[in-house]
């Protein structure tokens, strides 16, 4: 007999040059500092670990971090999140790193921190008074979203220090926390040393399996490729048999085993190693390969083995010595003979693996069926005696359901919800639930667990399905409750009810629904004392009745709501309900009293942890504070709740990303450009996702502003197909794009956009938005661009249509205002702003403007505007100039020039310096810096400047009097100097560069 061949990570790695080739690539753009994912995709067997082994070799010798982690299979009942455990397990201090971010406690049960406690109790299907919010994500949501936050920040501190590489095995069976805490991680890589790998069985993947959403949203974010992982060709599986056998096998036997092996690495290795034990002879099929060497091993040995392929992929020593029925002396030689013969592996903690989990399923099918039934059984019973442990409830429920122990099953089925709740995985808990309720019926009444029914899981189950992102199922599930809570505790029935009618209220077409059932709850606690659930009923309803402009019951319900939580001192309804009156207090114009609920509604989600409610308060605070004009208010709340969200793992809750985007653009407005791009968090090359494209397009101003126009024109254009996902994002593009045109030099590009965005608009929506002022007049000021051009050009058809753009564009700002905004019903600050300065370019349409009612604009922004205030300075001085009022100009020139210089607002500060050329107006800025000294002959100027017109090489010969040859050497030469590729590109780099000029434009 042969020597045993060499077996999985000893084995070579054959043909796999170019998959390597690329997981190196994406290794290297991680190192660099631009993050990336990579799934890789293969049948079950085809060499995906293999392959991940070897690039964590390169990794770690390029002295990375390498982390990794394993799902495990569908047959086993594991923990929430255990892939990123067990990869986080991995890191040097793990105590420091719950310490610094806390959210890790509940992934790690012996750390150093205690993890979060449940937020409710299953028994009575009512959380704790910790204040979800109606209108806001629930507090269980929070748990999970704490739990992403922590190990987004970890990864982010690790890959500040070193190149960091997570692999994630096996993703095919990830329960449904780790998917989504996948897809947050993918969706938020942008500027860390990260390199994510995610392997999965592509053969498994069915049509209704739940990893194929995952996939499919994955692959669309910038950052996350994939990779197809495909079987051997035959003459790679034969030198690939060939490598495992060095020369010890003839080579028409090795013909057979490549041809035999379909491609399949792990199949190759096990036909050799038969062939090998085997002296020559091969089963007929797979399975036979696969059971071969077991069935070589002792009667020991064998059982062994299939006593461990009962357990899972993994099994510890300890379960198994109680299982199998070995003694200690036998059960060490079987241990031993099977892992020579590298069926098992031995790992640390004395837990044995299977080498692969398809030679697990082959033992796990050979079973007889009464067979796994009592091993099935055994490891139940040595399970029961463990209850309490991490996981230990969820292994119970499904060895009792497999071998029929249907009570226990049950019991331990509500068990392990509990603790998935506890530990922020609200779609396991859902899980479970649904298992015990299947079990609920088929369990005789005497034999379920005394201390729940039915309606409560019912109960539970609907929070779950709500917090899981699937508000149907949570319509179902409470609707199934509400029918079955006949006789029990009115606080249930209306908190069941009160839950359906919130879920309700989200929902497209539901609005009615959602007003009787919240009637149907408060009906069950009206005449009841003062209790946590009867003020939440009435925090909801005032929700209900003011989305359906009912506002005068909608504050009647507010009131009592503040009142009745006030008696049961339950600050978390309180809160809410102090916020929805703030909301009325601002639709009735007690703007000063909305702002006082406000922070009252803060301090007290804030004394009982009720953190959603608190920034969704602390959001609306500063909305209020910004409206009105208190910008420098608005942004110590905003800078507050930002470090409020970090330091609570909310970052990116729905709030706290409101949160960041207003603080950007806050910034942004009061002139804090630095503050502003930290708050942005640029992304990386590409932009998509709501997340992503949120920040994006917040940082987007910034980007025109600061005259990175090439750059801006790139996400505008990335983040047109993103408009769908949030009407924010086309309402923010559409100005940039505008701007963005203008000072490109292509106004009529900038009236094209934003007739684009109010299109959009009225395709989403009915409601007059009071951005159309900003963007009726950013298309104004376009048109009027335009309307100069052309009469530079003599072109009075252009002029003609300019205007009538113009016109109606203006029109749409003033009636616009009228309508003033929805929160108050009155224009703040900033609308007024933006309103006067509409009327301003509006007077450009018939001429170089109205002085007047551009020093109106001027005014009107310094209630802090500071950009946009310089900006009107450039365009009064304009047309001071042109009603020759030279001095003033002057003044407004350099007030202007001053805070483009400091802001470092580019395009501003040189359009404001060409005008001051124009005017022979000094405006001190000193020695002109070499970018700013003319590049150009004469000759090429006037070159560059037709083919900024539109006109062909020949065209521009032939007004010039040079033939079309000695243009294109012009071109060459100006393109070599402004470093562009073609034409198009060097009049849109001239542009931004402020080194063309336009007949006529006064910018």
């Amino acid at each position: 007999m042969m020597d045993m061949p060499r077996l999985g990570s000893g084995v070579p790695l054959v043909a796999r040059g170019r998959e390597l080739d690329r997981l190196r690539v994406a290794f290297e753009q991680a190192a660099s500092g631009s993050a990336v994912a990579m799934l890789i995709a293969g049948d079950a067997g085809v060499g995906k670990t293999r392959l991940t082994e070897e690039l964590a070799t390169l990794a770690r010798d390029k002295d990375a971090l390498v982390l990794t982690g394993r799902c495990l299979d569908a047959t086993e009942t594991g923990l929430a999140y255990l892939p990123f455990a067990e990869a986080l397990a991995q890191i040097p201090d793990r105590d420091a790193a719950v310490r610094a971010h806390p959210g890790l406690a509940t992934l790690f049960p012996d750390s150093a921190l205690p993890a979060s406690p449940a937020p409710g109790s299953l028994v009575t299907g009512l959380p704790l008074p910790v204040g979800a919010g109606a209108g806001t994500r629930s507090e269980q949501d929070v748990g999970q979203l704490q739990i992403f936050d922590a190990v987004h920040g970890l990864l982010g501190d690790l890959a500040g220090r070193g190149p960091v590489v997570l692999i994630l095995e096996d993703l095919h069976w990830a329960d449904g926390s780790t998917r989504r805490l996948l897809s947050f991680l993918c969706s938020r890589l942008r500027a860390q040393r990260l390199l994510v790998i995610g392997t999965y069985r592509g053969d498994d993947l069915h049509r209704r399996h739940p990893l194929r959403p995952l996939l499919a949203e994955l692959v669309r974010l910038p950052a996350v490729e994939r990779l197809e992982l495909a079987p051997l060709g035959t003459a790679d599986a034969r030198r690939f048999v060939a490598a495992l056998a060095e020369d010890r096998v003839p080579d028409e036997a090795l013909r057979e085993l490549a041809t035999r092996s379909e491609g399949n690495a792990f199949f190759a290795e096990e036909l050799l190693a038969t062939y090998v034990e085997c002296g020559g002879g091969m089963p007929a099929t797979l399975v036979d390969v696969l059971l071969a060497r077991v069935e070589r091993l002792s009667p020991a040995g064998q059982k062994l083995v299939r006593v461990a392929s009962v357990s899972g992929r993994r099994v510890a020593h300890s379960r198994l010595r109680a299982v199998a029925g070995l003694g200690e002396l036998e059960l060490e030689e079987a241990l031993r003979e099977a892992v020579q013969h590298y069926i098992l592996l031995a790992g640390d903690g004395e837990v044995y693996t299977f080498r692969h989990a398809l030679l697990r399923e082959a033992v796990y099918g050979d079973l007889l069926p009464g067979e796994r039934v009592r091993l099935h059984a055994a490891y139940a019973r040595e399970l029961a005696a463990e209850q309490g442990a991490r996981g230990a409830a969820a292994a119970l429920a499904h060895h009792s359901r497999e071998s029929h122990a249907l009570p226990v099953a049950l019991a331990a089925s509500v068990r392990a919800a509990e603790e998935a709740g506890r530990l922020g995985a609200p779609a396991e808990a859902l899980e479970h639930l649904e298992r015990a309720l299947d079990l609920w019926h088929v369990v005789p009444e005497m034999d379920r667990p005394a201390d729940v029914d039915e309606p409560a899981l019912l109960r539970r189950a609907s929070w779950f399905a709500g917090t899981s992102g699937d508000p149907e199922r949570s319509v179902a599930f409470a609707r199934s409750a509400v029918k079955h809570d006949e006789g029990v505790d009115p606080e249930a029935g209306a908190e069941v009810r009160r839950r359906l009618a919130k879920a309700l209220s989200v929902m497209d077409g539901r609005e009615a629904e959602a007003s009787e059932v919240i009637r149907a709850a408060w009906a069950l606690v009206a005449d009841r004392p003062s209790s946590y659930t009867k003020a939440w009923v009435l925090a909801v309803s005032a929700v209900i009745e003011r989305n359906a402009d009912r506002v005068d019951a909608a504050r009647e319900r507010a009131e009592l709501a503040v009142r009745v939580a006030r008696e049961a001192d339950a600050p978390g309804p309180e809160a809410d309900a102090l916020t929805t009156l703030a909301a009325l207090d601002e639709l009735a114009g007690r703007v000063e009293q909305s702002r006082d609920r406000l922070v009252e509604a803060m301090r007290r989600a804030a004394e009982v942890n009720a953190l959603t409610t608190e920034l969704r308060a602390r959001f609306n605070l500063a909305i209020n504070r910004y409206e009105q004009g208190h910008l420098a208010e608005a942004v110590r709340v905003l800078d507050e709740g930002v470090e409020r969200a970090r330091s609570t793992g909310l970052s990116w809750s729905a709030y706290g990303l409101e949160l960041r985007v207003l603080q950007a653009i806050a910034k942004y407005v009061t002139g804090d450009w630095d503050g502003a791009q930290a708050a942005t968090e640029p992304p990386g090359h590409r932009v998509s996702g709501t997340v992503s494209a949120r920040l994006a397009a917040a940082g987007a101003y910034l980007m025109v502003g600061r005259g990175q126009l090439t750059e801006a024109a790139r996400v505008v254009t990335e983040l047109r197909p993103e408009w769908h996902r949030d009407l924010l994002i086309a309402l923010t593009m559409g100005g940039v794009a505008a701007e963005l045109a203008c000072w490109q030099g292509r106004p009529e590009q900038g009236v094209a956009a934003i007739r684009d965005t109010l299109d959009h608009v009225r395709q989403v929506t009915d409601d007059r938005l009071t951005a159309g002022i900003r963007l009726g007049a950013l298309g104004v000021a376009a048109a009027a661009d335009l309307v100069a051009r052309a009469t530079a050009r003599r072109d009075g058809s252009a002029a003609g249509d300019a205007r009538r753009d113009g016109t109606e564009l203006a029109e749409l700002a003033r009636e616009t205002a009228e309508m003033g905004t929805p929160r108050t019903g009155e224009l703040g600050p900033e609308g007024r702003a933006w309103l006067a300065r509409a009327e301003a370019e509006a007077s450009r349409l018939a001429g170089a403007g109205d002085v007047a009612l551009w020093r109106t604009a001027v005014d009107a922004f310094s209630y802090g505007a500071v950009y946009e205030q310089a900006v009107c300075r450039w365009r009064l001085a304009a047309a001071l100039l042109g009603a020759d009022h030279r001095e003033d100009a002057a003044a407004e020139l350099k007030a202007a020039h001053e805070v483009a210089d400091r802001l470092g607002a580019r395009p501003l500060r040189d359009a404001v310096r060409r005008l001051a050329r124009r005017g022979r107006i000094p405006l001190g800025e000193g020695e002109v810096p070499r970018d700013e000294i003319d590049p150009f002959t004469p000759r090429e100027r006037a070159v560059l400047g037709l083919v900024a017109l539109g006109r062909t090489n020949r065209a521009v010969g032939a007004e010039l009097f040079i033939s079309e040859k000695t243009v294109s050497v012009h071109l060459s030469r100006i393109m070599a100097k402004l470093g562009a590729s073609n034409r198009a590109e060097a009049v849109a780099i001239a542009h931004e560069r402020g080194l063309l000029e336009q007949p006529g434009k006064l910018s």
